[in-house]
């Protein structure tokens, strides 16, 4: 369904009215096109205290014209990073706010500002206090900052290891993903042989795909050049296949009700040369306040949404299904982090993927070379949320920073950043694909 606010608030009476109003004034995004690949205008790197990371090369391959001062860069600027690595003490966040001060008014519409931080040196309280003092200020930035920009900090040691990770922030894909505080260890990480299409030769598996965000996902891992492997429940056959068809590449449908027992085995039956990207995506709502939840209602909700991941994913594993250098993607929710009237049988299941992803991550890595994270959507514009009533939807679409609902390819373009080759240093992540939601974010 059309957002006609958005629409209102693109043309000359709408600004005026709305702003006399002190109504929210979203921007349209900018977001990918095989046309428009690239944000348009330089890059400006800057740095608050001393750091060791080598940036430079890395940022020179993101696409954006490389510039170390303001005055060397066009304006408007299509993104800032500030490397605050090396910042350690109160003084030095001094330096933060001198190096972005002046040039926050540079950034375009739809631009970006990413900071960079260091992981949180248990040893040293001092650091730790202003590397965390980093987060409320990337929080806080990207909720004043409007336009359609969108801030968001990574915790790196290698810059090489955050190449993906940066292209991905520093890019139209990255739209709708807004104060995000995201980890990037020292894993393993392989270069495709091309940032066009980097699953290349890969094979992937979306559940819940023959339409809405699966079908999104996986159009955007074929984008990218992965054989898609389309799963759904039997009665979506003939949309699972017909979306197979237009992918191509050797895509397949797989007519398969995820709940079932036996599900991990047919899957790595099905798929017998293994699975290099998993995508857990298949997800139910049966919503109602706990008073008047009948238990089915529960159960049905926790049978698709979180024990059919377990099942699947310790089947699959188990049984060498998924190659080394692969990666998990489930699907967890805003609604799991922050809670949501009439969903505690739907929240308690996506908080569990969250759980899942943070114990298993290290483990998978360490004994399969498998990455398990999570992309965590908020409002996106669906069929289901086209159904939900006007003044509901309207107050989901404007509660988070960019005042608008998210699209299907808004996760999708997440979710084929963490199966990306070269995102093997990101691992038992949670990133939330909201808009950055104004509760619990």
């Amino acid at each position: 369904m059309a957002d006609r606010y958005l629409s209102l608030t693109a043309t000359a009476p709408g600004r005026f009215l709305t702003r006399r109003l002190g109504l929210p004034q979203p921007a349209a995004l900018r977001r990918w096109s095989a046309e428009r690949p690239s944000l348009d205008g330089d890059l400006l790197h800057l740095t608050a205290g001393a750091s060791t990371l080598d940036l430079m090369p890395v940022l020179a391959r993101t696409g954006l014209p490389p510039g170390s001062s303001a005055s060397s860069a066009s304006s408007p600027l299509a993104a800032v990073v500030l490397d605050a690595t090396g910042v350690r003490d109160v003084d030095m966040l001094a330096e933060v706010h001198a190096a972005l001060h002046p040039v926050v008014r540079s950034v375009a519409a739809s631009g970006r500002i990413v900071l960079l931080g260091a992981p949180l040196d248990p040893e040293d309280h001092h650091q730790a206090a202003v590397q965390q003092a980093l987060e409320g200020f990337t929080r806080s930035l990207g909720k004043e900052i409007g336009r359609g920009r969108t801030v968001n900090l990574v915790r790196l040691t290698d810059a090489a290891a955050a190449e993906s990770t940066l292209r991905f922030l520093l890019s139209p894909k990255s739209a709708y993903v807004s104060g995000q505080v995201i980890g990037v260890g020292t894993g393993a990480v392989t270069a495709p042989d091309d940032w066009n299409r980097p699953l290349a030769g890969r094979t992937a598996l979306v559940t819940g795909a023959a339409r809405g965000i699966g079908a999104a996902v996986a159009e955007t891992l074929a984008r990218d050049g992965a054989r898609v492997v389309v799963l759904d429940v039997p009665a979506a056959e003939r949309d699972a296949r017909d979306l197979a068809a237009r992918l191509g590449g050797g895509a397949g449908a797989l007519p398969l009700d995820i709940t079932a027992a036996d599900a991990g085995e047919r899957i790595a039956a099905e798929v017998p040369d293994g699975i290099d990207v998993l995508i857990h995506n298949a997800g139910v709502t049966r919503d109602r306040r706990l008073v008047n939840m009948p238990a089915e209602r529960w159960s049905s909700v926790f049978d698709v949404n979180l024990a059919s991941v377990l099942r699947t994913t310790d089947a699959l594993l188990a049984k060498g299904a998924l190659r080394p250098g692969g990666r998990i993607v489930a699907t967890a929710s805003i609604a799991g982090l922050a809670g949501n009237a009439g969903q505690t049988n739907y929240g308690a299941s996506k908080a569990g993927v969250a759980g899942l992803v943070r114990a298993l991550a290290p483990r998978a890595l360490a004994e399969h070379g498998v990455t398990v994270n999570a992309v965590a959507p908020g409002f996106i514009e669906t069929k289901m949320t086209a159904a939900v009533p006007l003044f509901i939807r309207e107050a989901g679409r404007r509660m988070n920073s960019l005042a608008q609902g998210g699209l299907p390819v808004d996760v999708a373009e997440t979710t084929a950043w963490l199966a990306h080759p070269a995102s093997g240093a990101v691992n038992g992540q949670v990133v939330r694909v909201c808009g950055q939601s104004l509760l619990g974010a």
